[in-house]
């Protein structure tokens, strides 16, 4: 049992999270904290928390967990506010898209990473944001990656992969530059080529037409395009390595298909359409 829980930030992650440990009663008293107190009131009327306060230090007060669901540009900022204001035994977690950026984040604000605290990323998520996007199912046959340090306490990982399994979630570790590479090829790329899609259409004269006579596939590509763009811009400028280098990589393949096009190189053009659909219909099925 989670005595007591604090959610840092609480949007579609955090309500979400808050939610599904509710309805697993898997949670005691649940405290939300953020700045707009309008939000929080509405986590409230909600009865996604019990109670919120707008001072970090207030919020985990007397709390054996502490969950920070903030973009990962303002991690150093909430964990500067946390220190001092735990108890010793208090655990604290993350849920950013980025792993390294954030542990990084906590050694300049605490001086070095305490064992206390283990990071970790749950891949679930909708184009919504806001508390009342949330839902309780939201994590459910979902996968939640934890990256800990050599010196993060065991006990603390355990609380964390508790908390994740009783919203129905998949817990594995992994380390921490992988993560941060694998996420960069499977989540973040995906989210710039929309971005970036999308921006490249609306710049267009046609713009209008084009977005009428959008089908299905437009649609579901560019979906993930509706995402909160402060949260995307802080992932892309704190990964952006892993991301430099898995885009170089799509570009030269993206050049040799144009240039297949251009060369009406139609065995290179079906090669790999048809290598495309044996992989995504192999990801599919799993």
């Amino acid at each position: 049992m989670i005595d007591q829980l604090t959610v840092i930030g609480v949007g579609l992650i955090g309500g979400s999270l808050a939610r599904s440990l509710r309805e697993a009663n898997a949670v005691g008293t649940i405290v939300g904290c953020g700045l707009d107190k309008n939000q929080l009131q509405k986590a409230i009327d909600l009865d996604v928390i019990d109670k919120y306060e707008t001072d970090v230090a207030k919020a985990v007060a007397g709390s054996n967990l502490v969950v920070v669901a903030v973009p990962v540009g303002v991690m150093e900022s909430v964990f500067r506010q946390l220190k001092a204001h735990l108890s010793e035994d208090a655990v604290i977690t993350d849920v950013g898209s980025t792993k390294g950026s954030v542990v990084e984040a906590m050694r300049k604000a605490y001086g070095e990473v305490p064992a206390q605290f283990v990071p970790g990323h749950p891949i679930a998520g909708t184009e919504k944001s806001g508390v009342d996007a949330g839902f309780a199912g939201l994590f459910h046959g979902r996968r939640v990656l934890l990256t800990p340090l050599p010196q993060t306490d065991p006990k603390a990982i355990e609380l964390v992969k508790y908390m994740w399994q009783k919203t129905g979630a998949w817990v594995s570790e992994m380390d921490l530059k992988h993560h941060d590479d694998v996420l960069a090829a499977t989540s973040h790329l995906p989210h710039l080529l929309a971005f970036s899609l999308v921006d490249t259409l609306a710049a267009m004269d046609e713009k209008a037409e084009i977005f009428q006579y959008a089908a299905g596939g437009f649609r579901d590509f560019t979906r993930i395009a509706s995402s909160h763009p402060q949260m995307w811009h802080d992932i892309c400028v704190n990964n952006r390595e892993a991301i430099l280098q898995i885009l170089k990589r799509f570009q030269a393949d993206l050049n040799k298909l144009g240039e297949a096009i251009a060369n009406n190189d139609s065995d290179y053009i079906l090669d790999v359409f048809t290598s495309a659909k044996k992989s995504r219909d192999q990801f599919s099925n799993n």
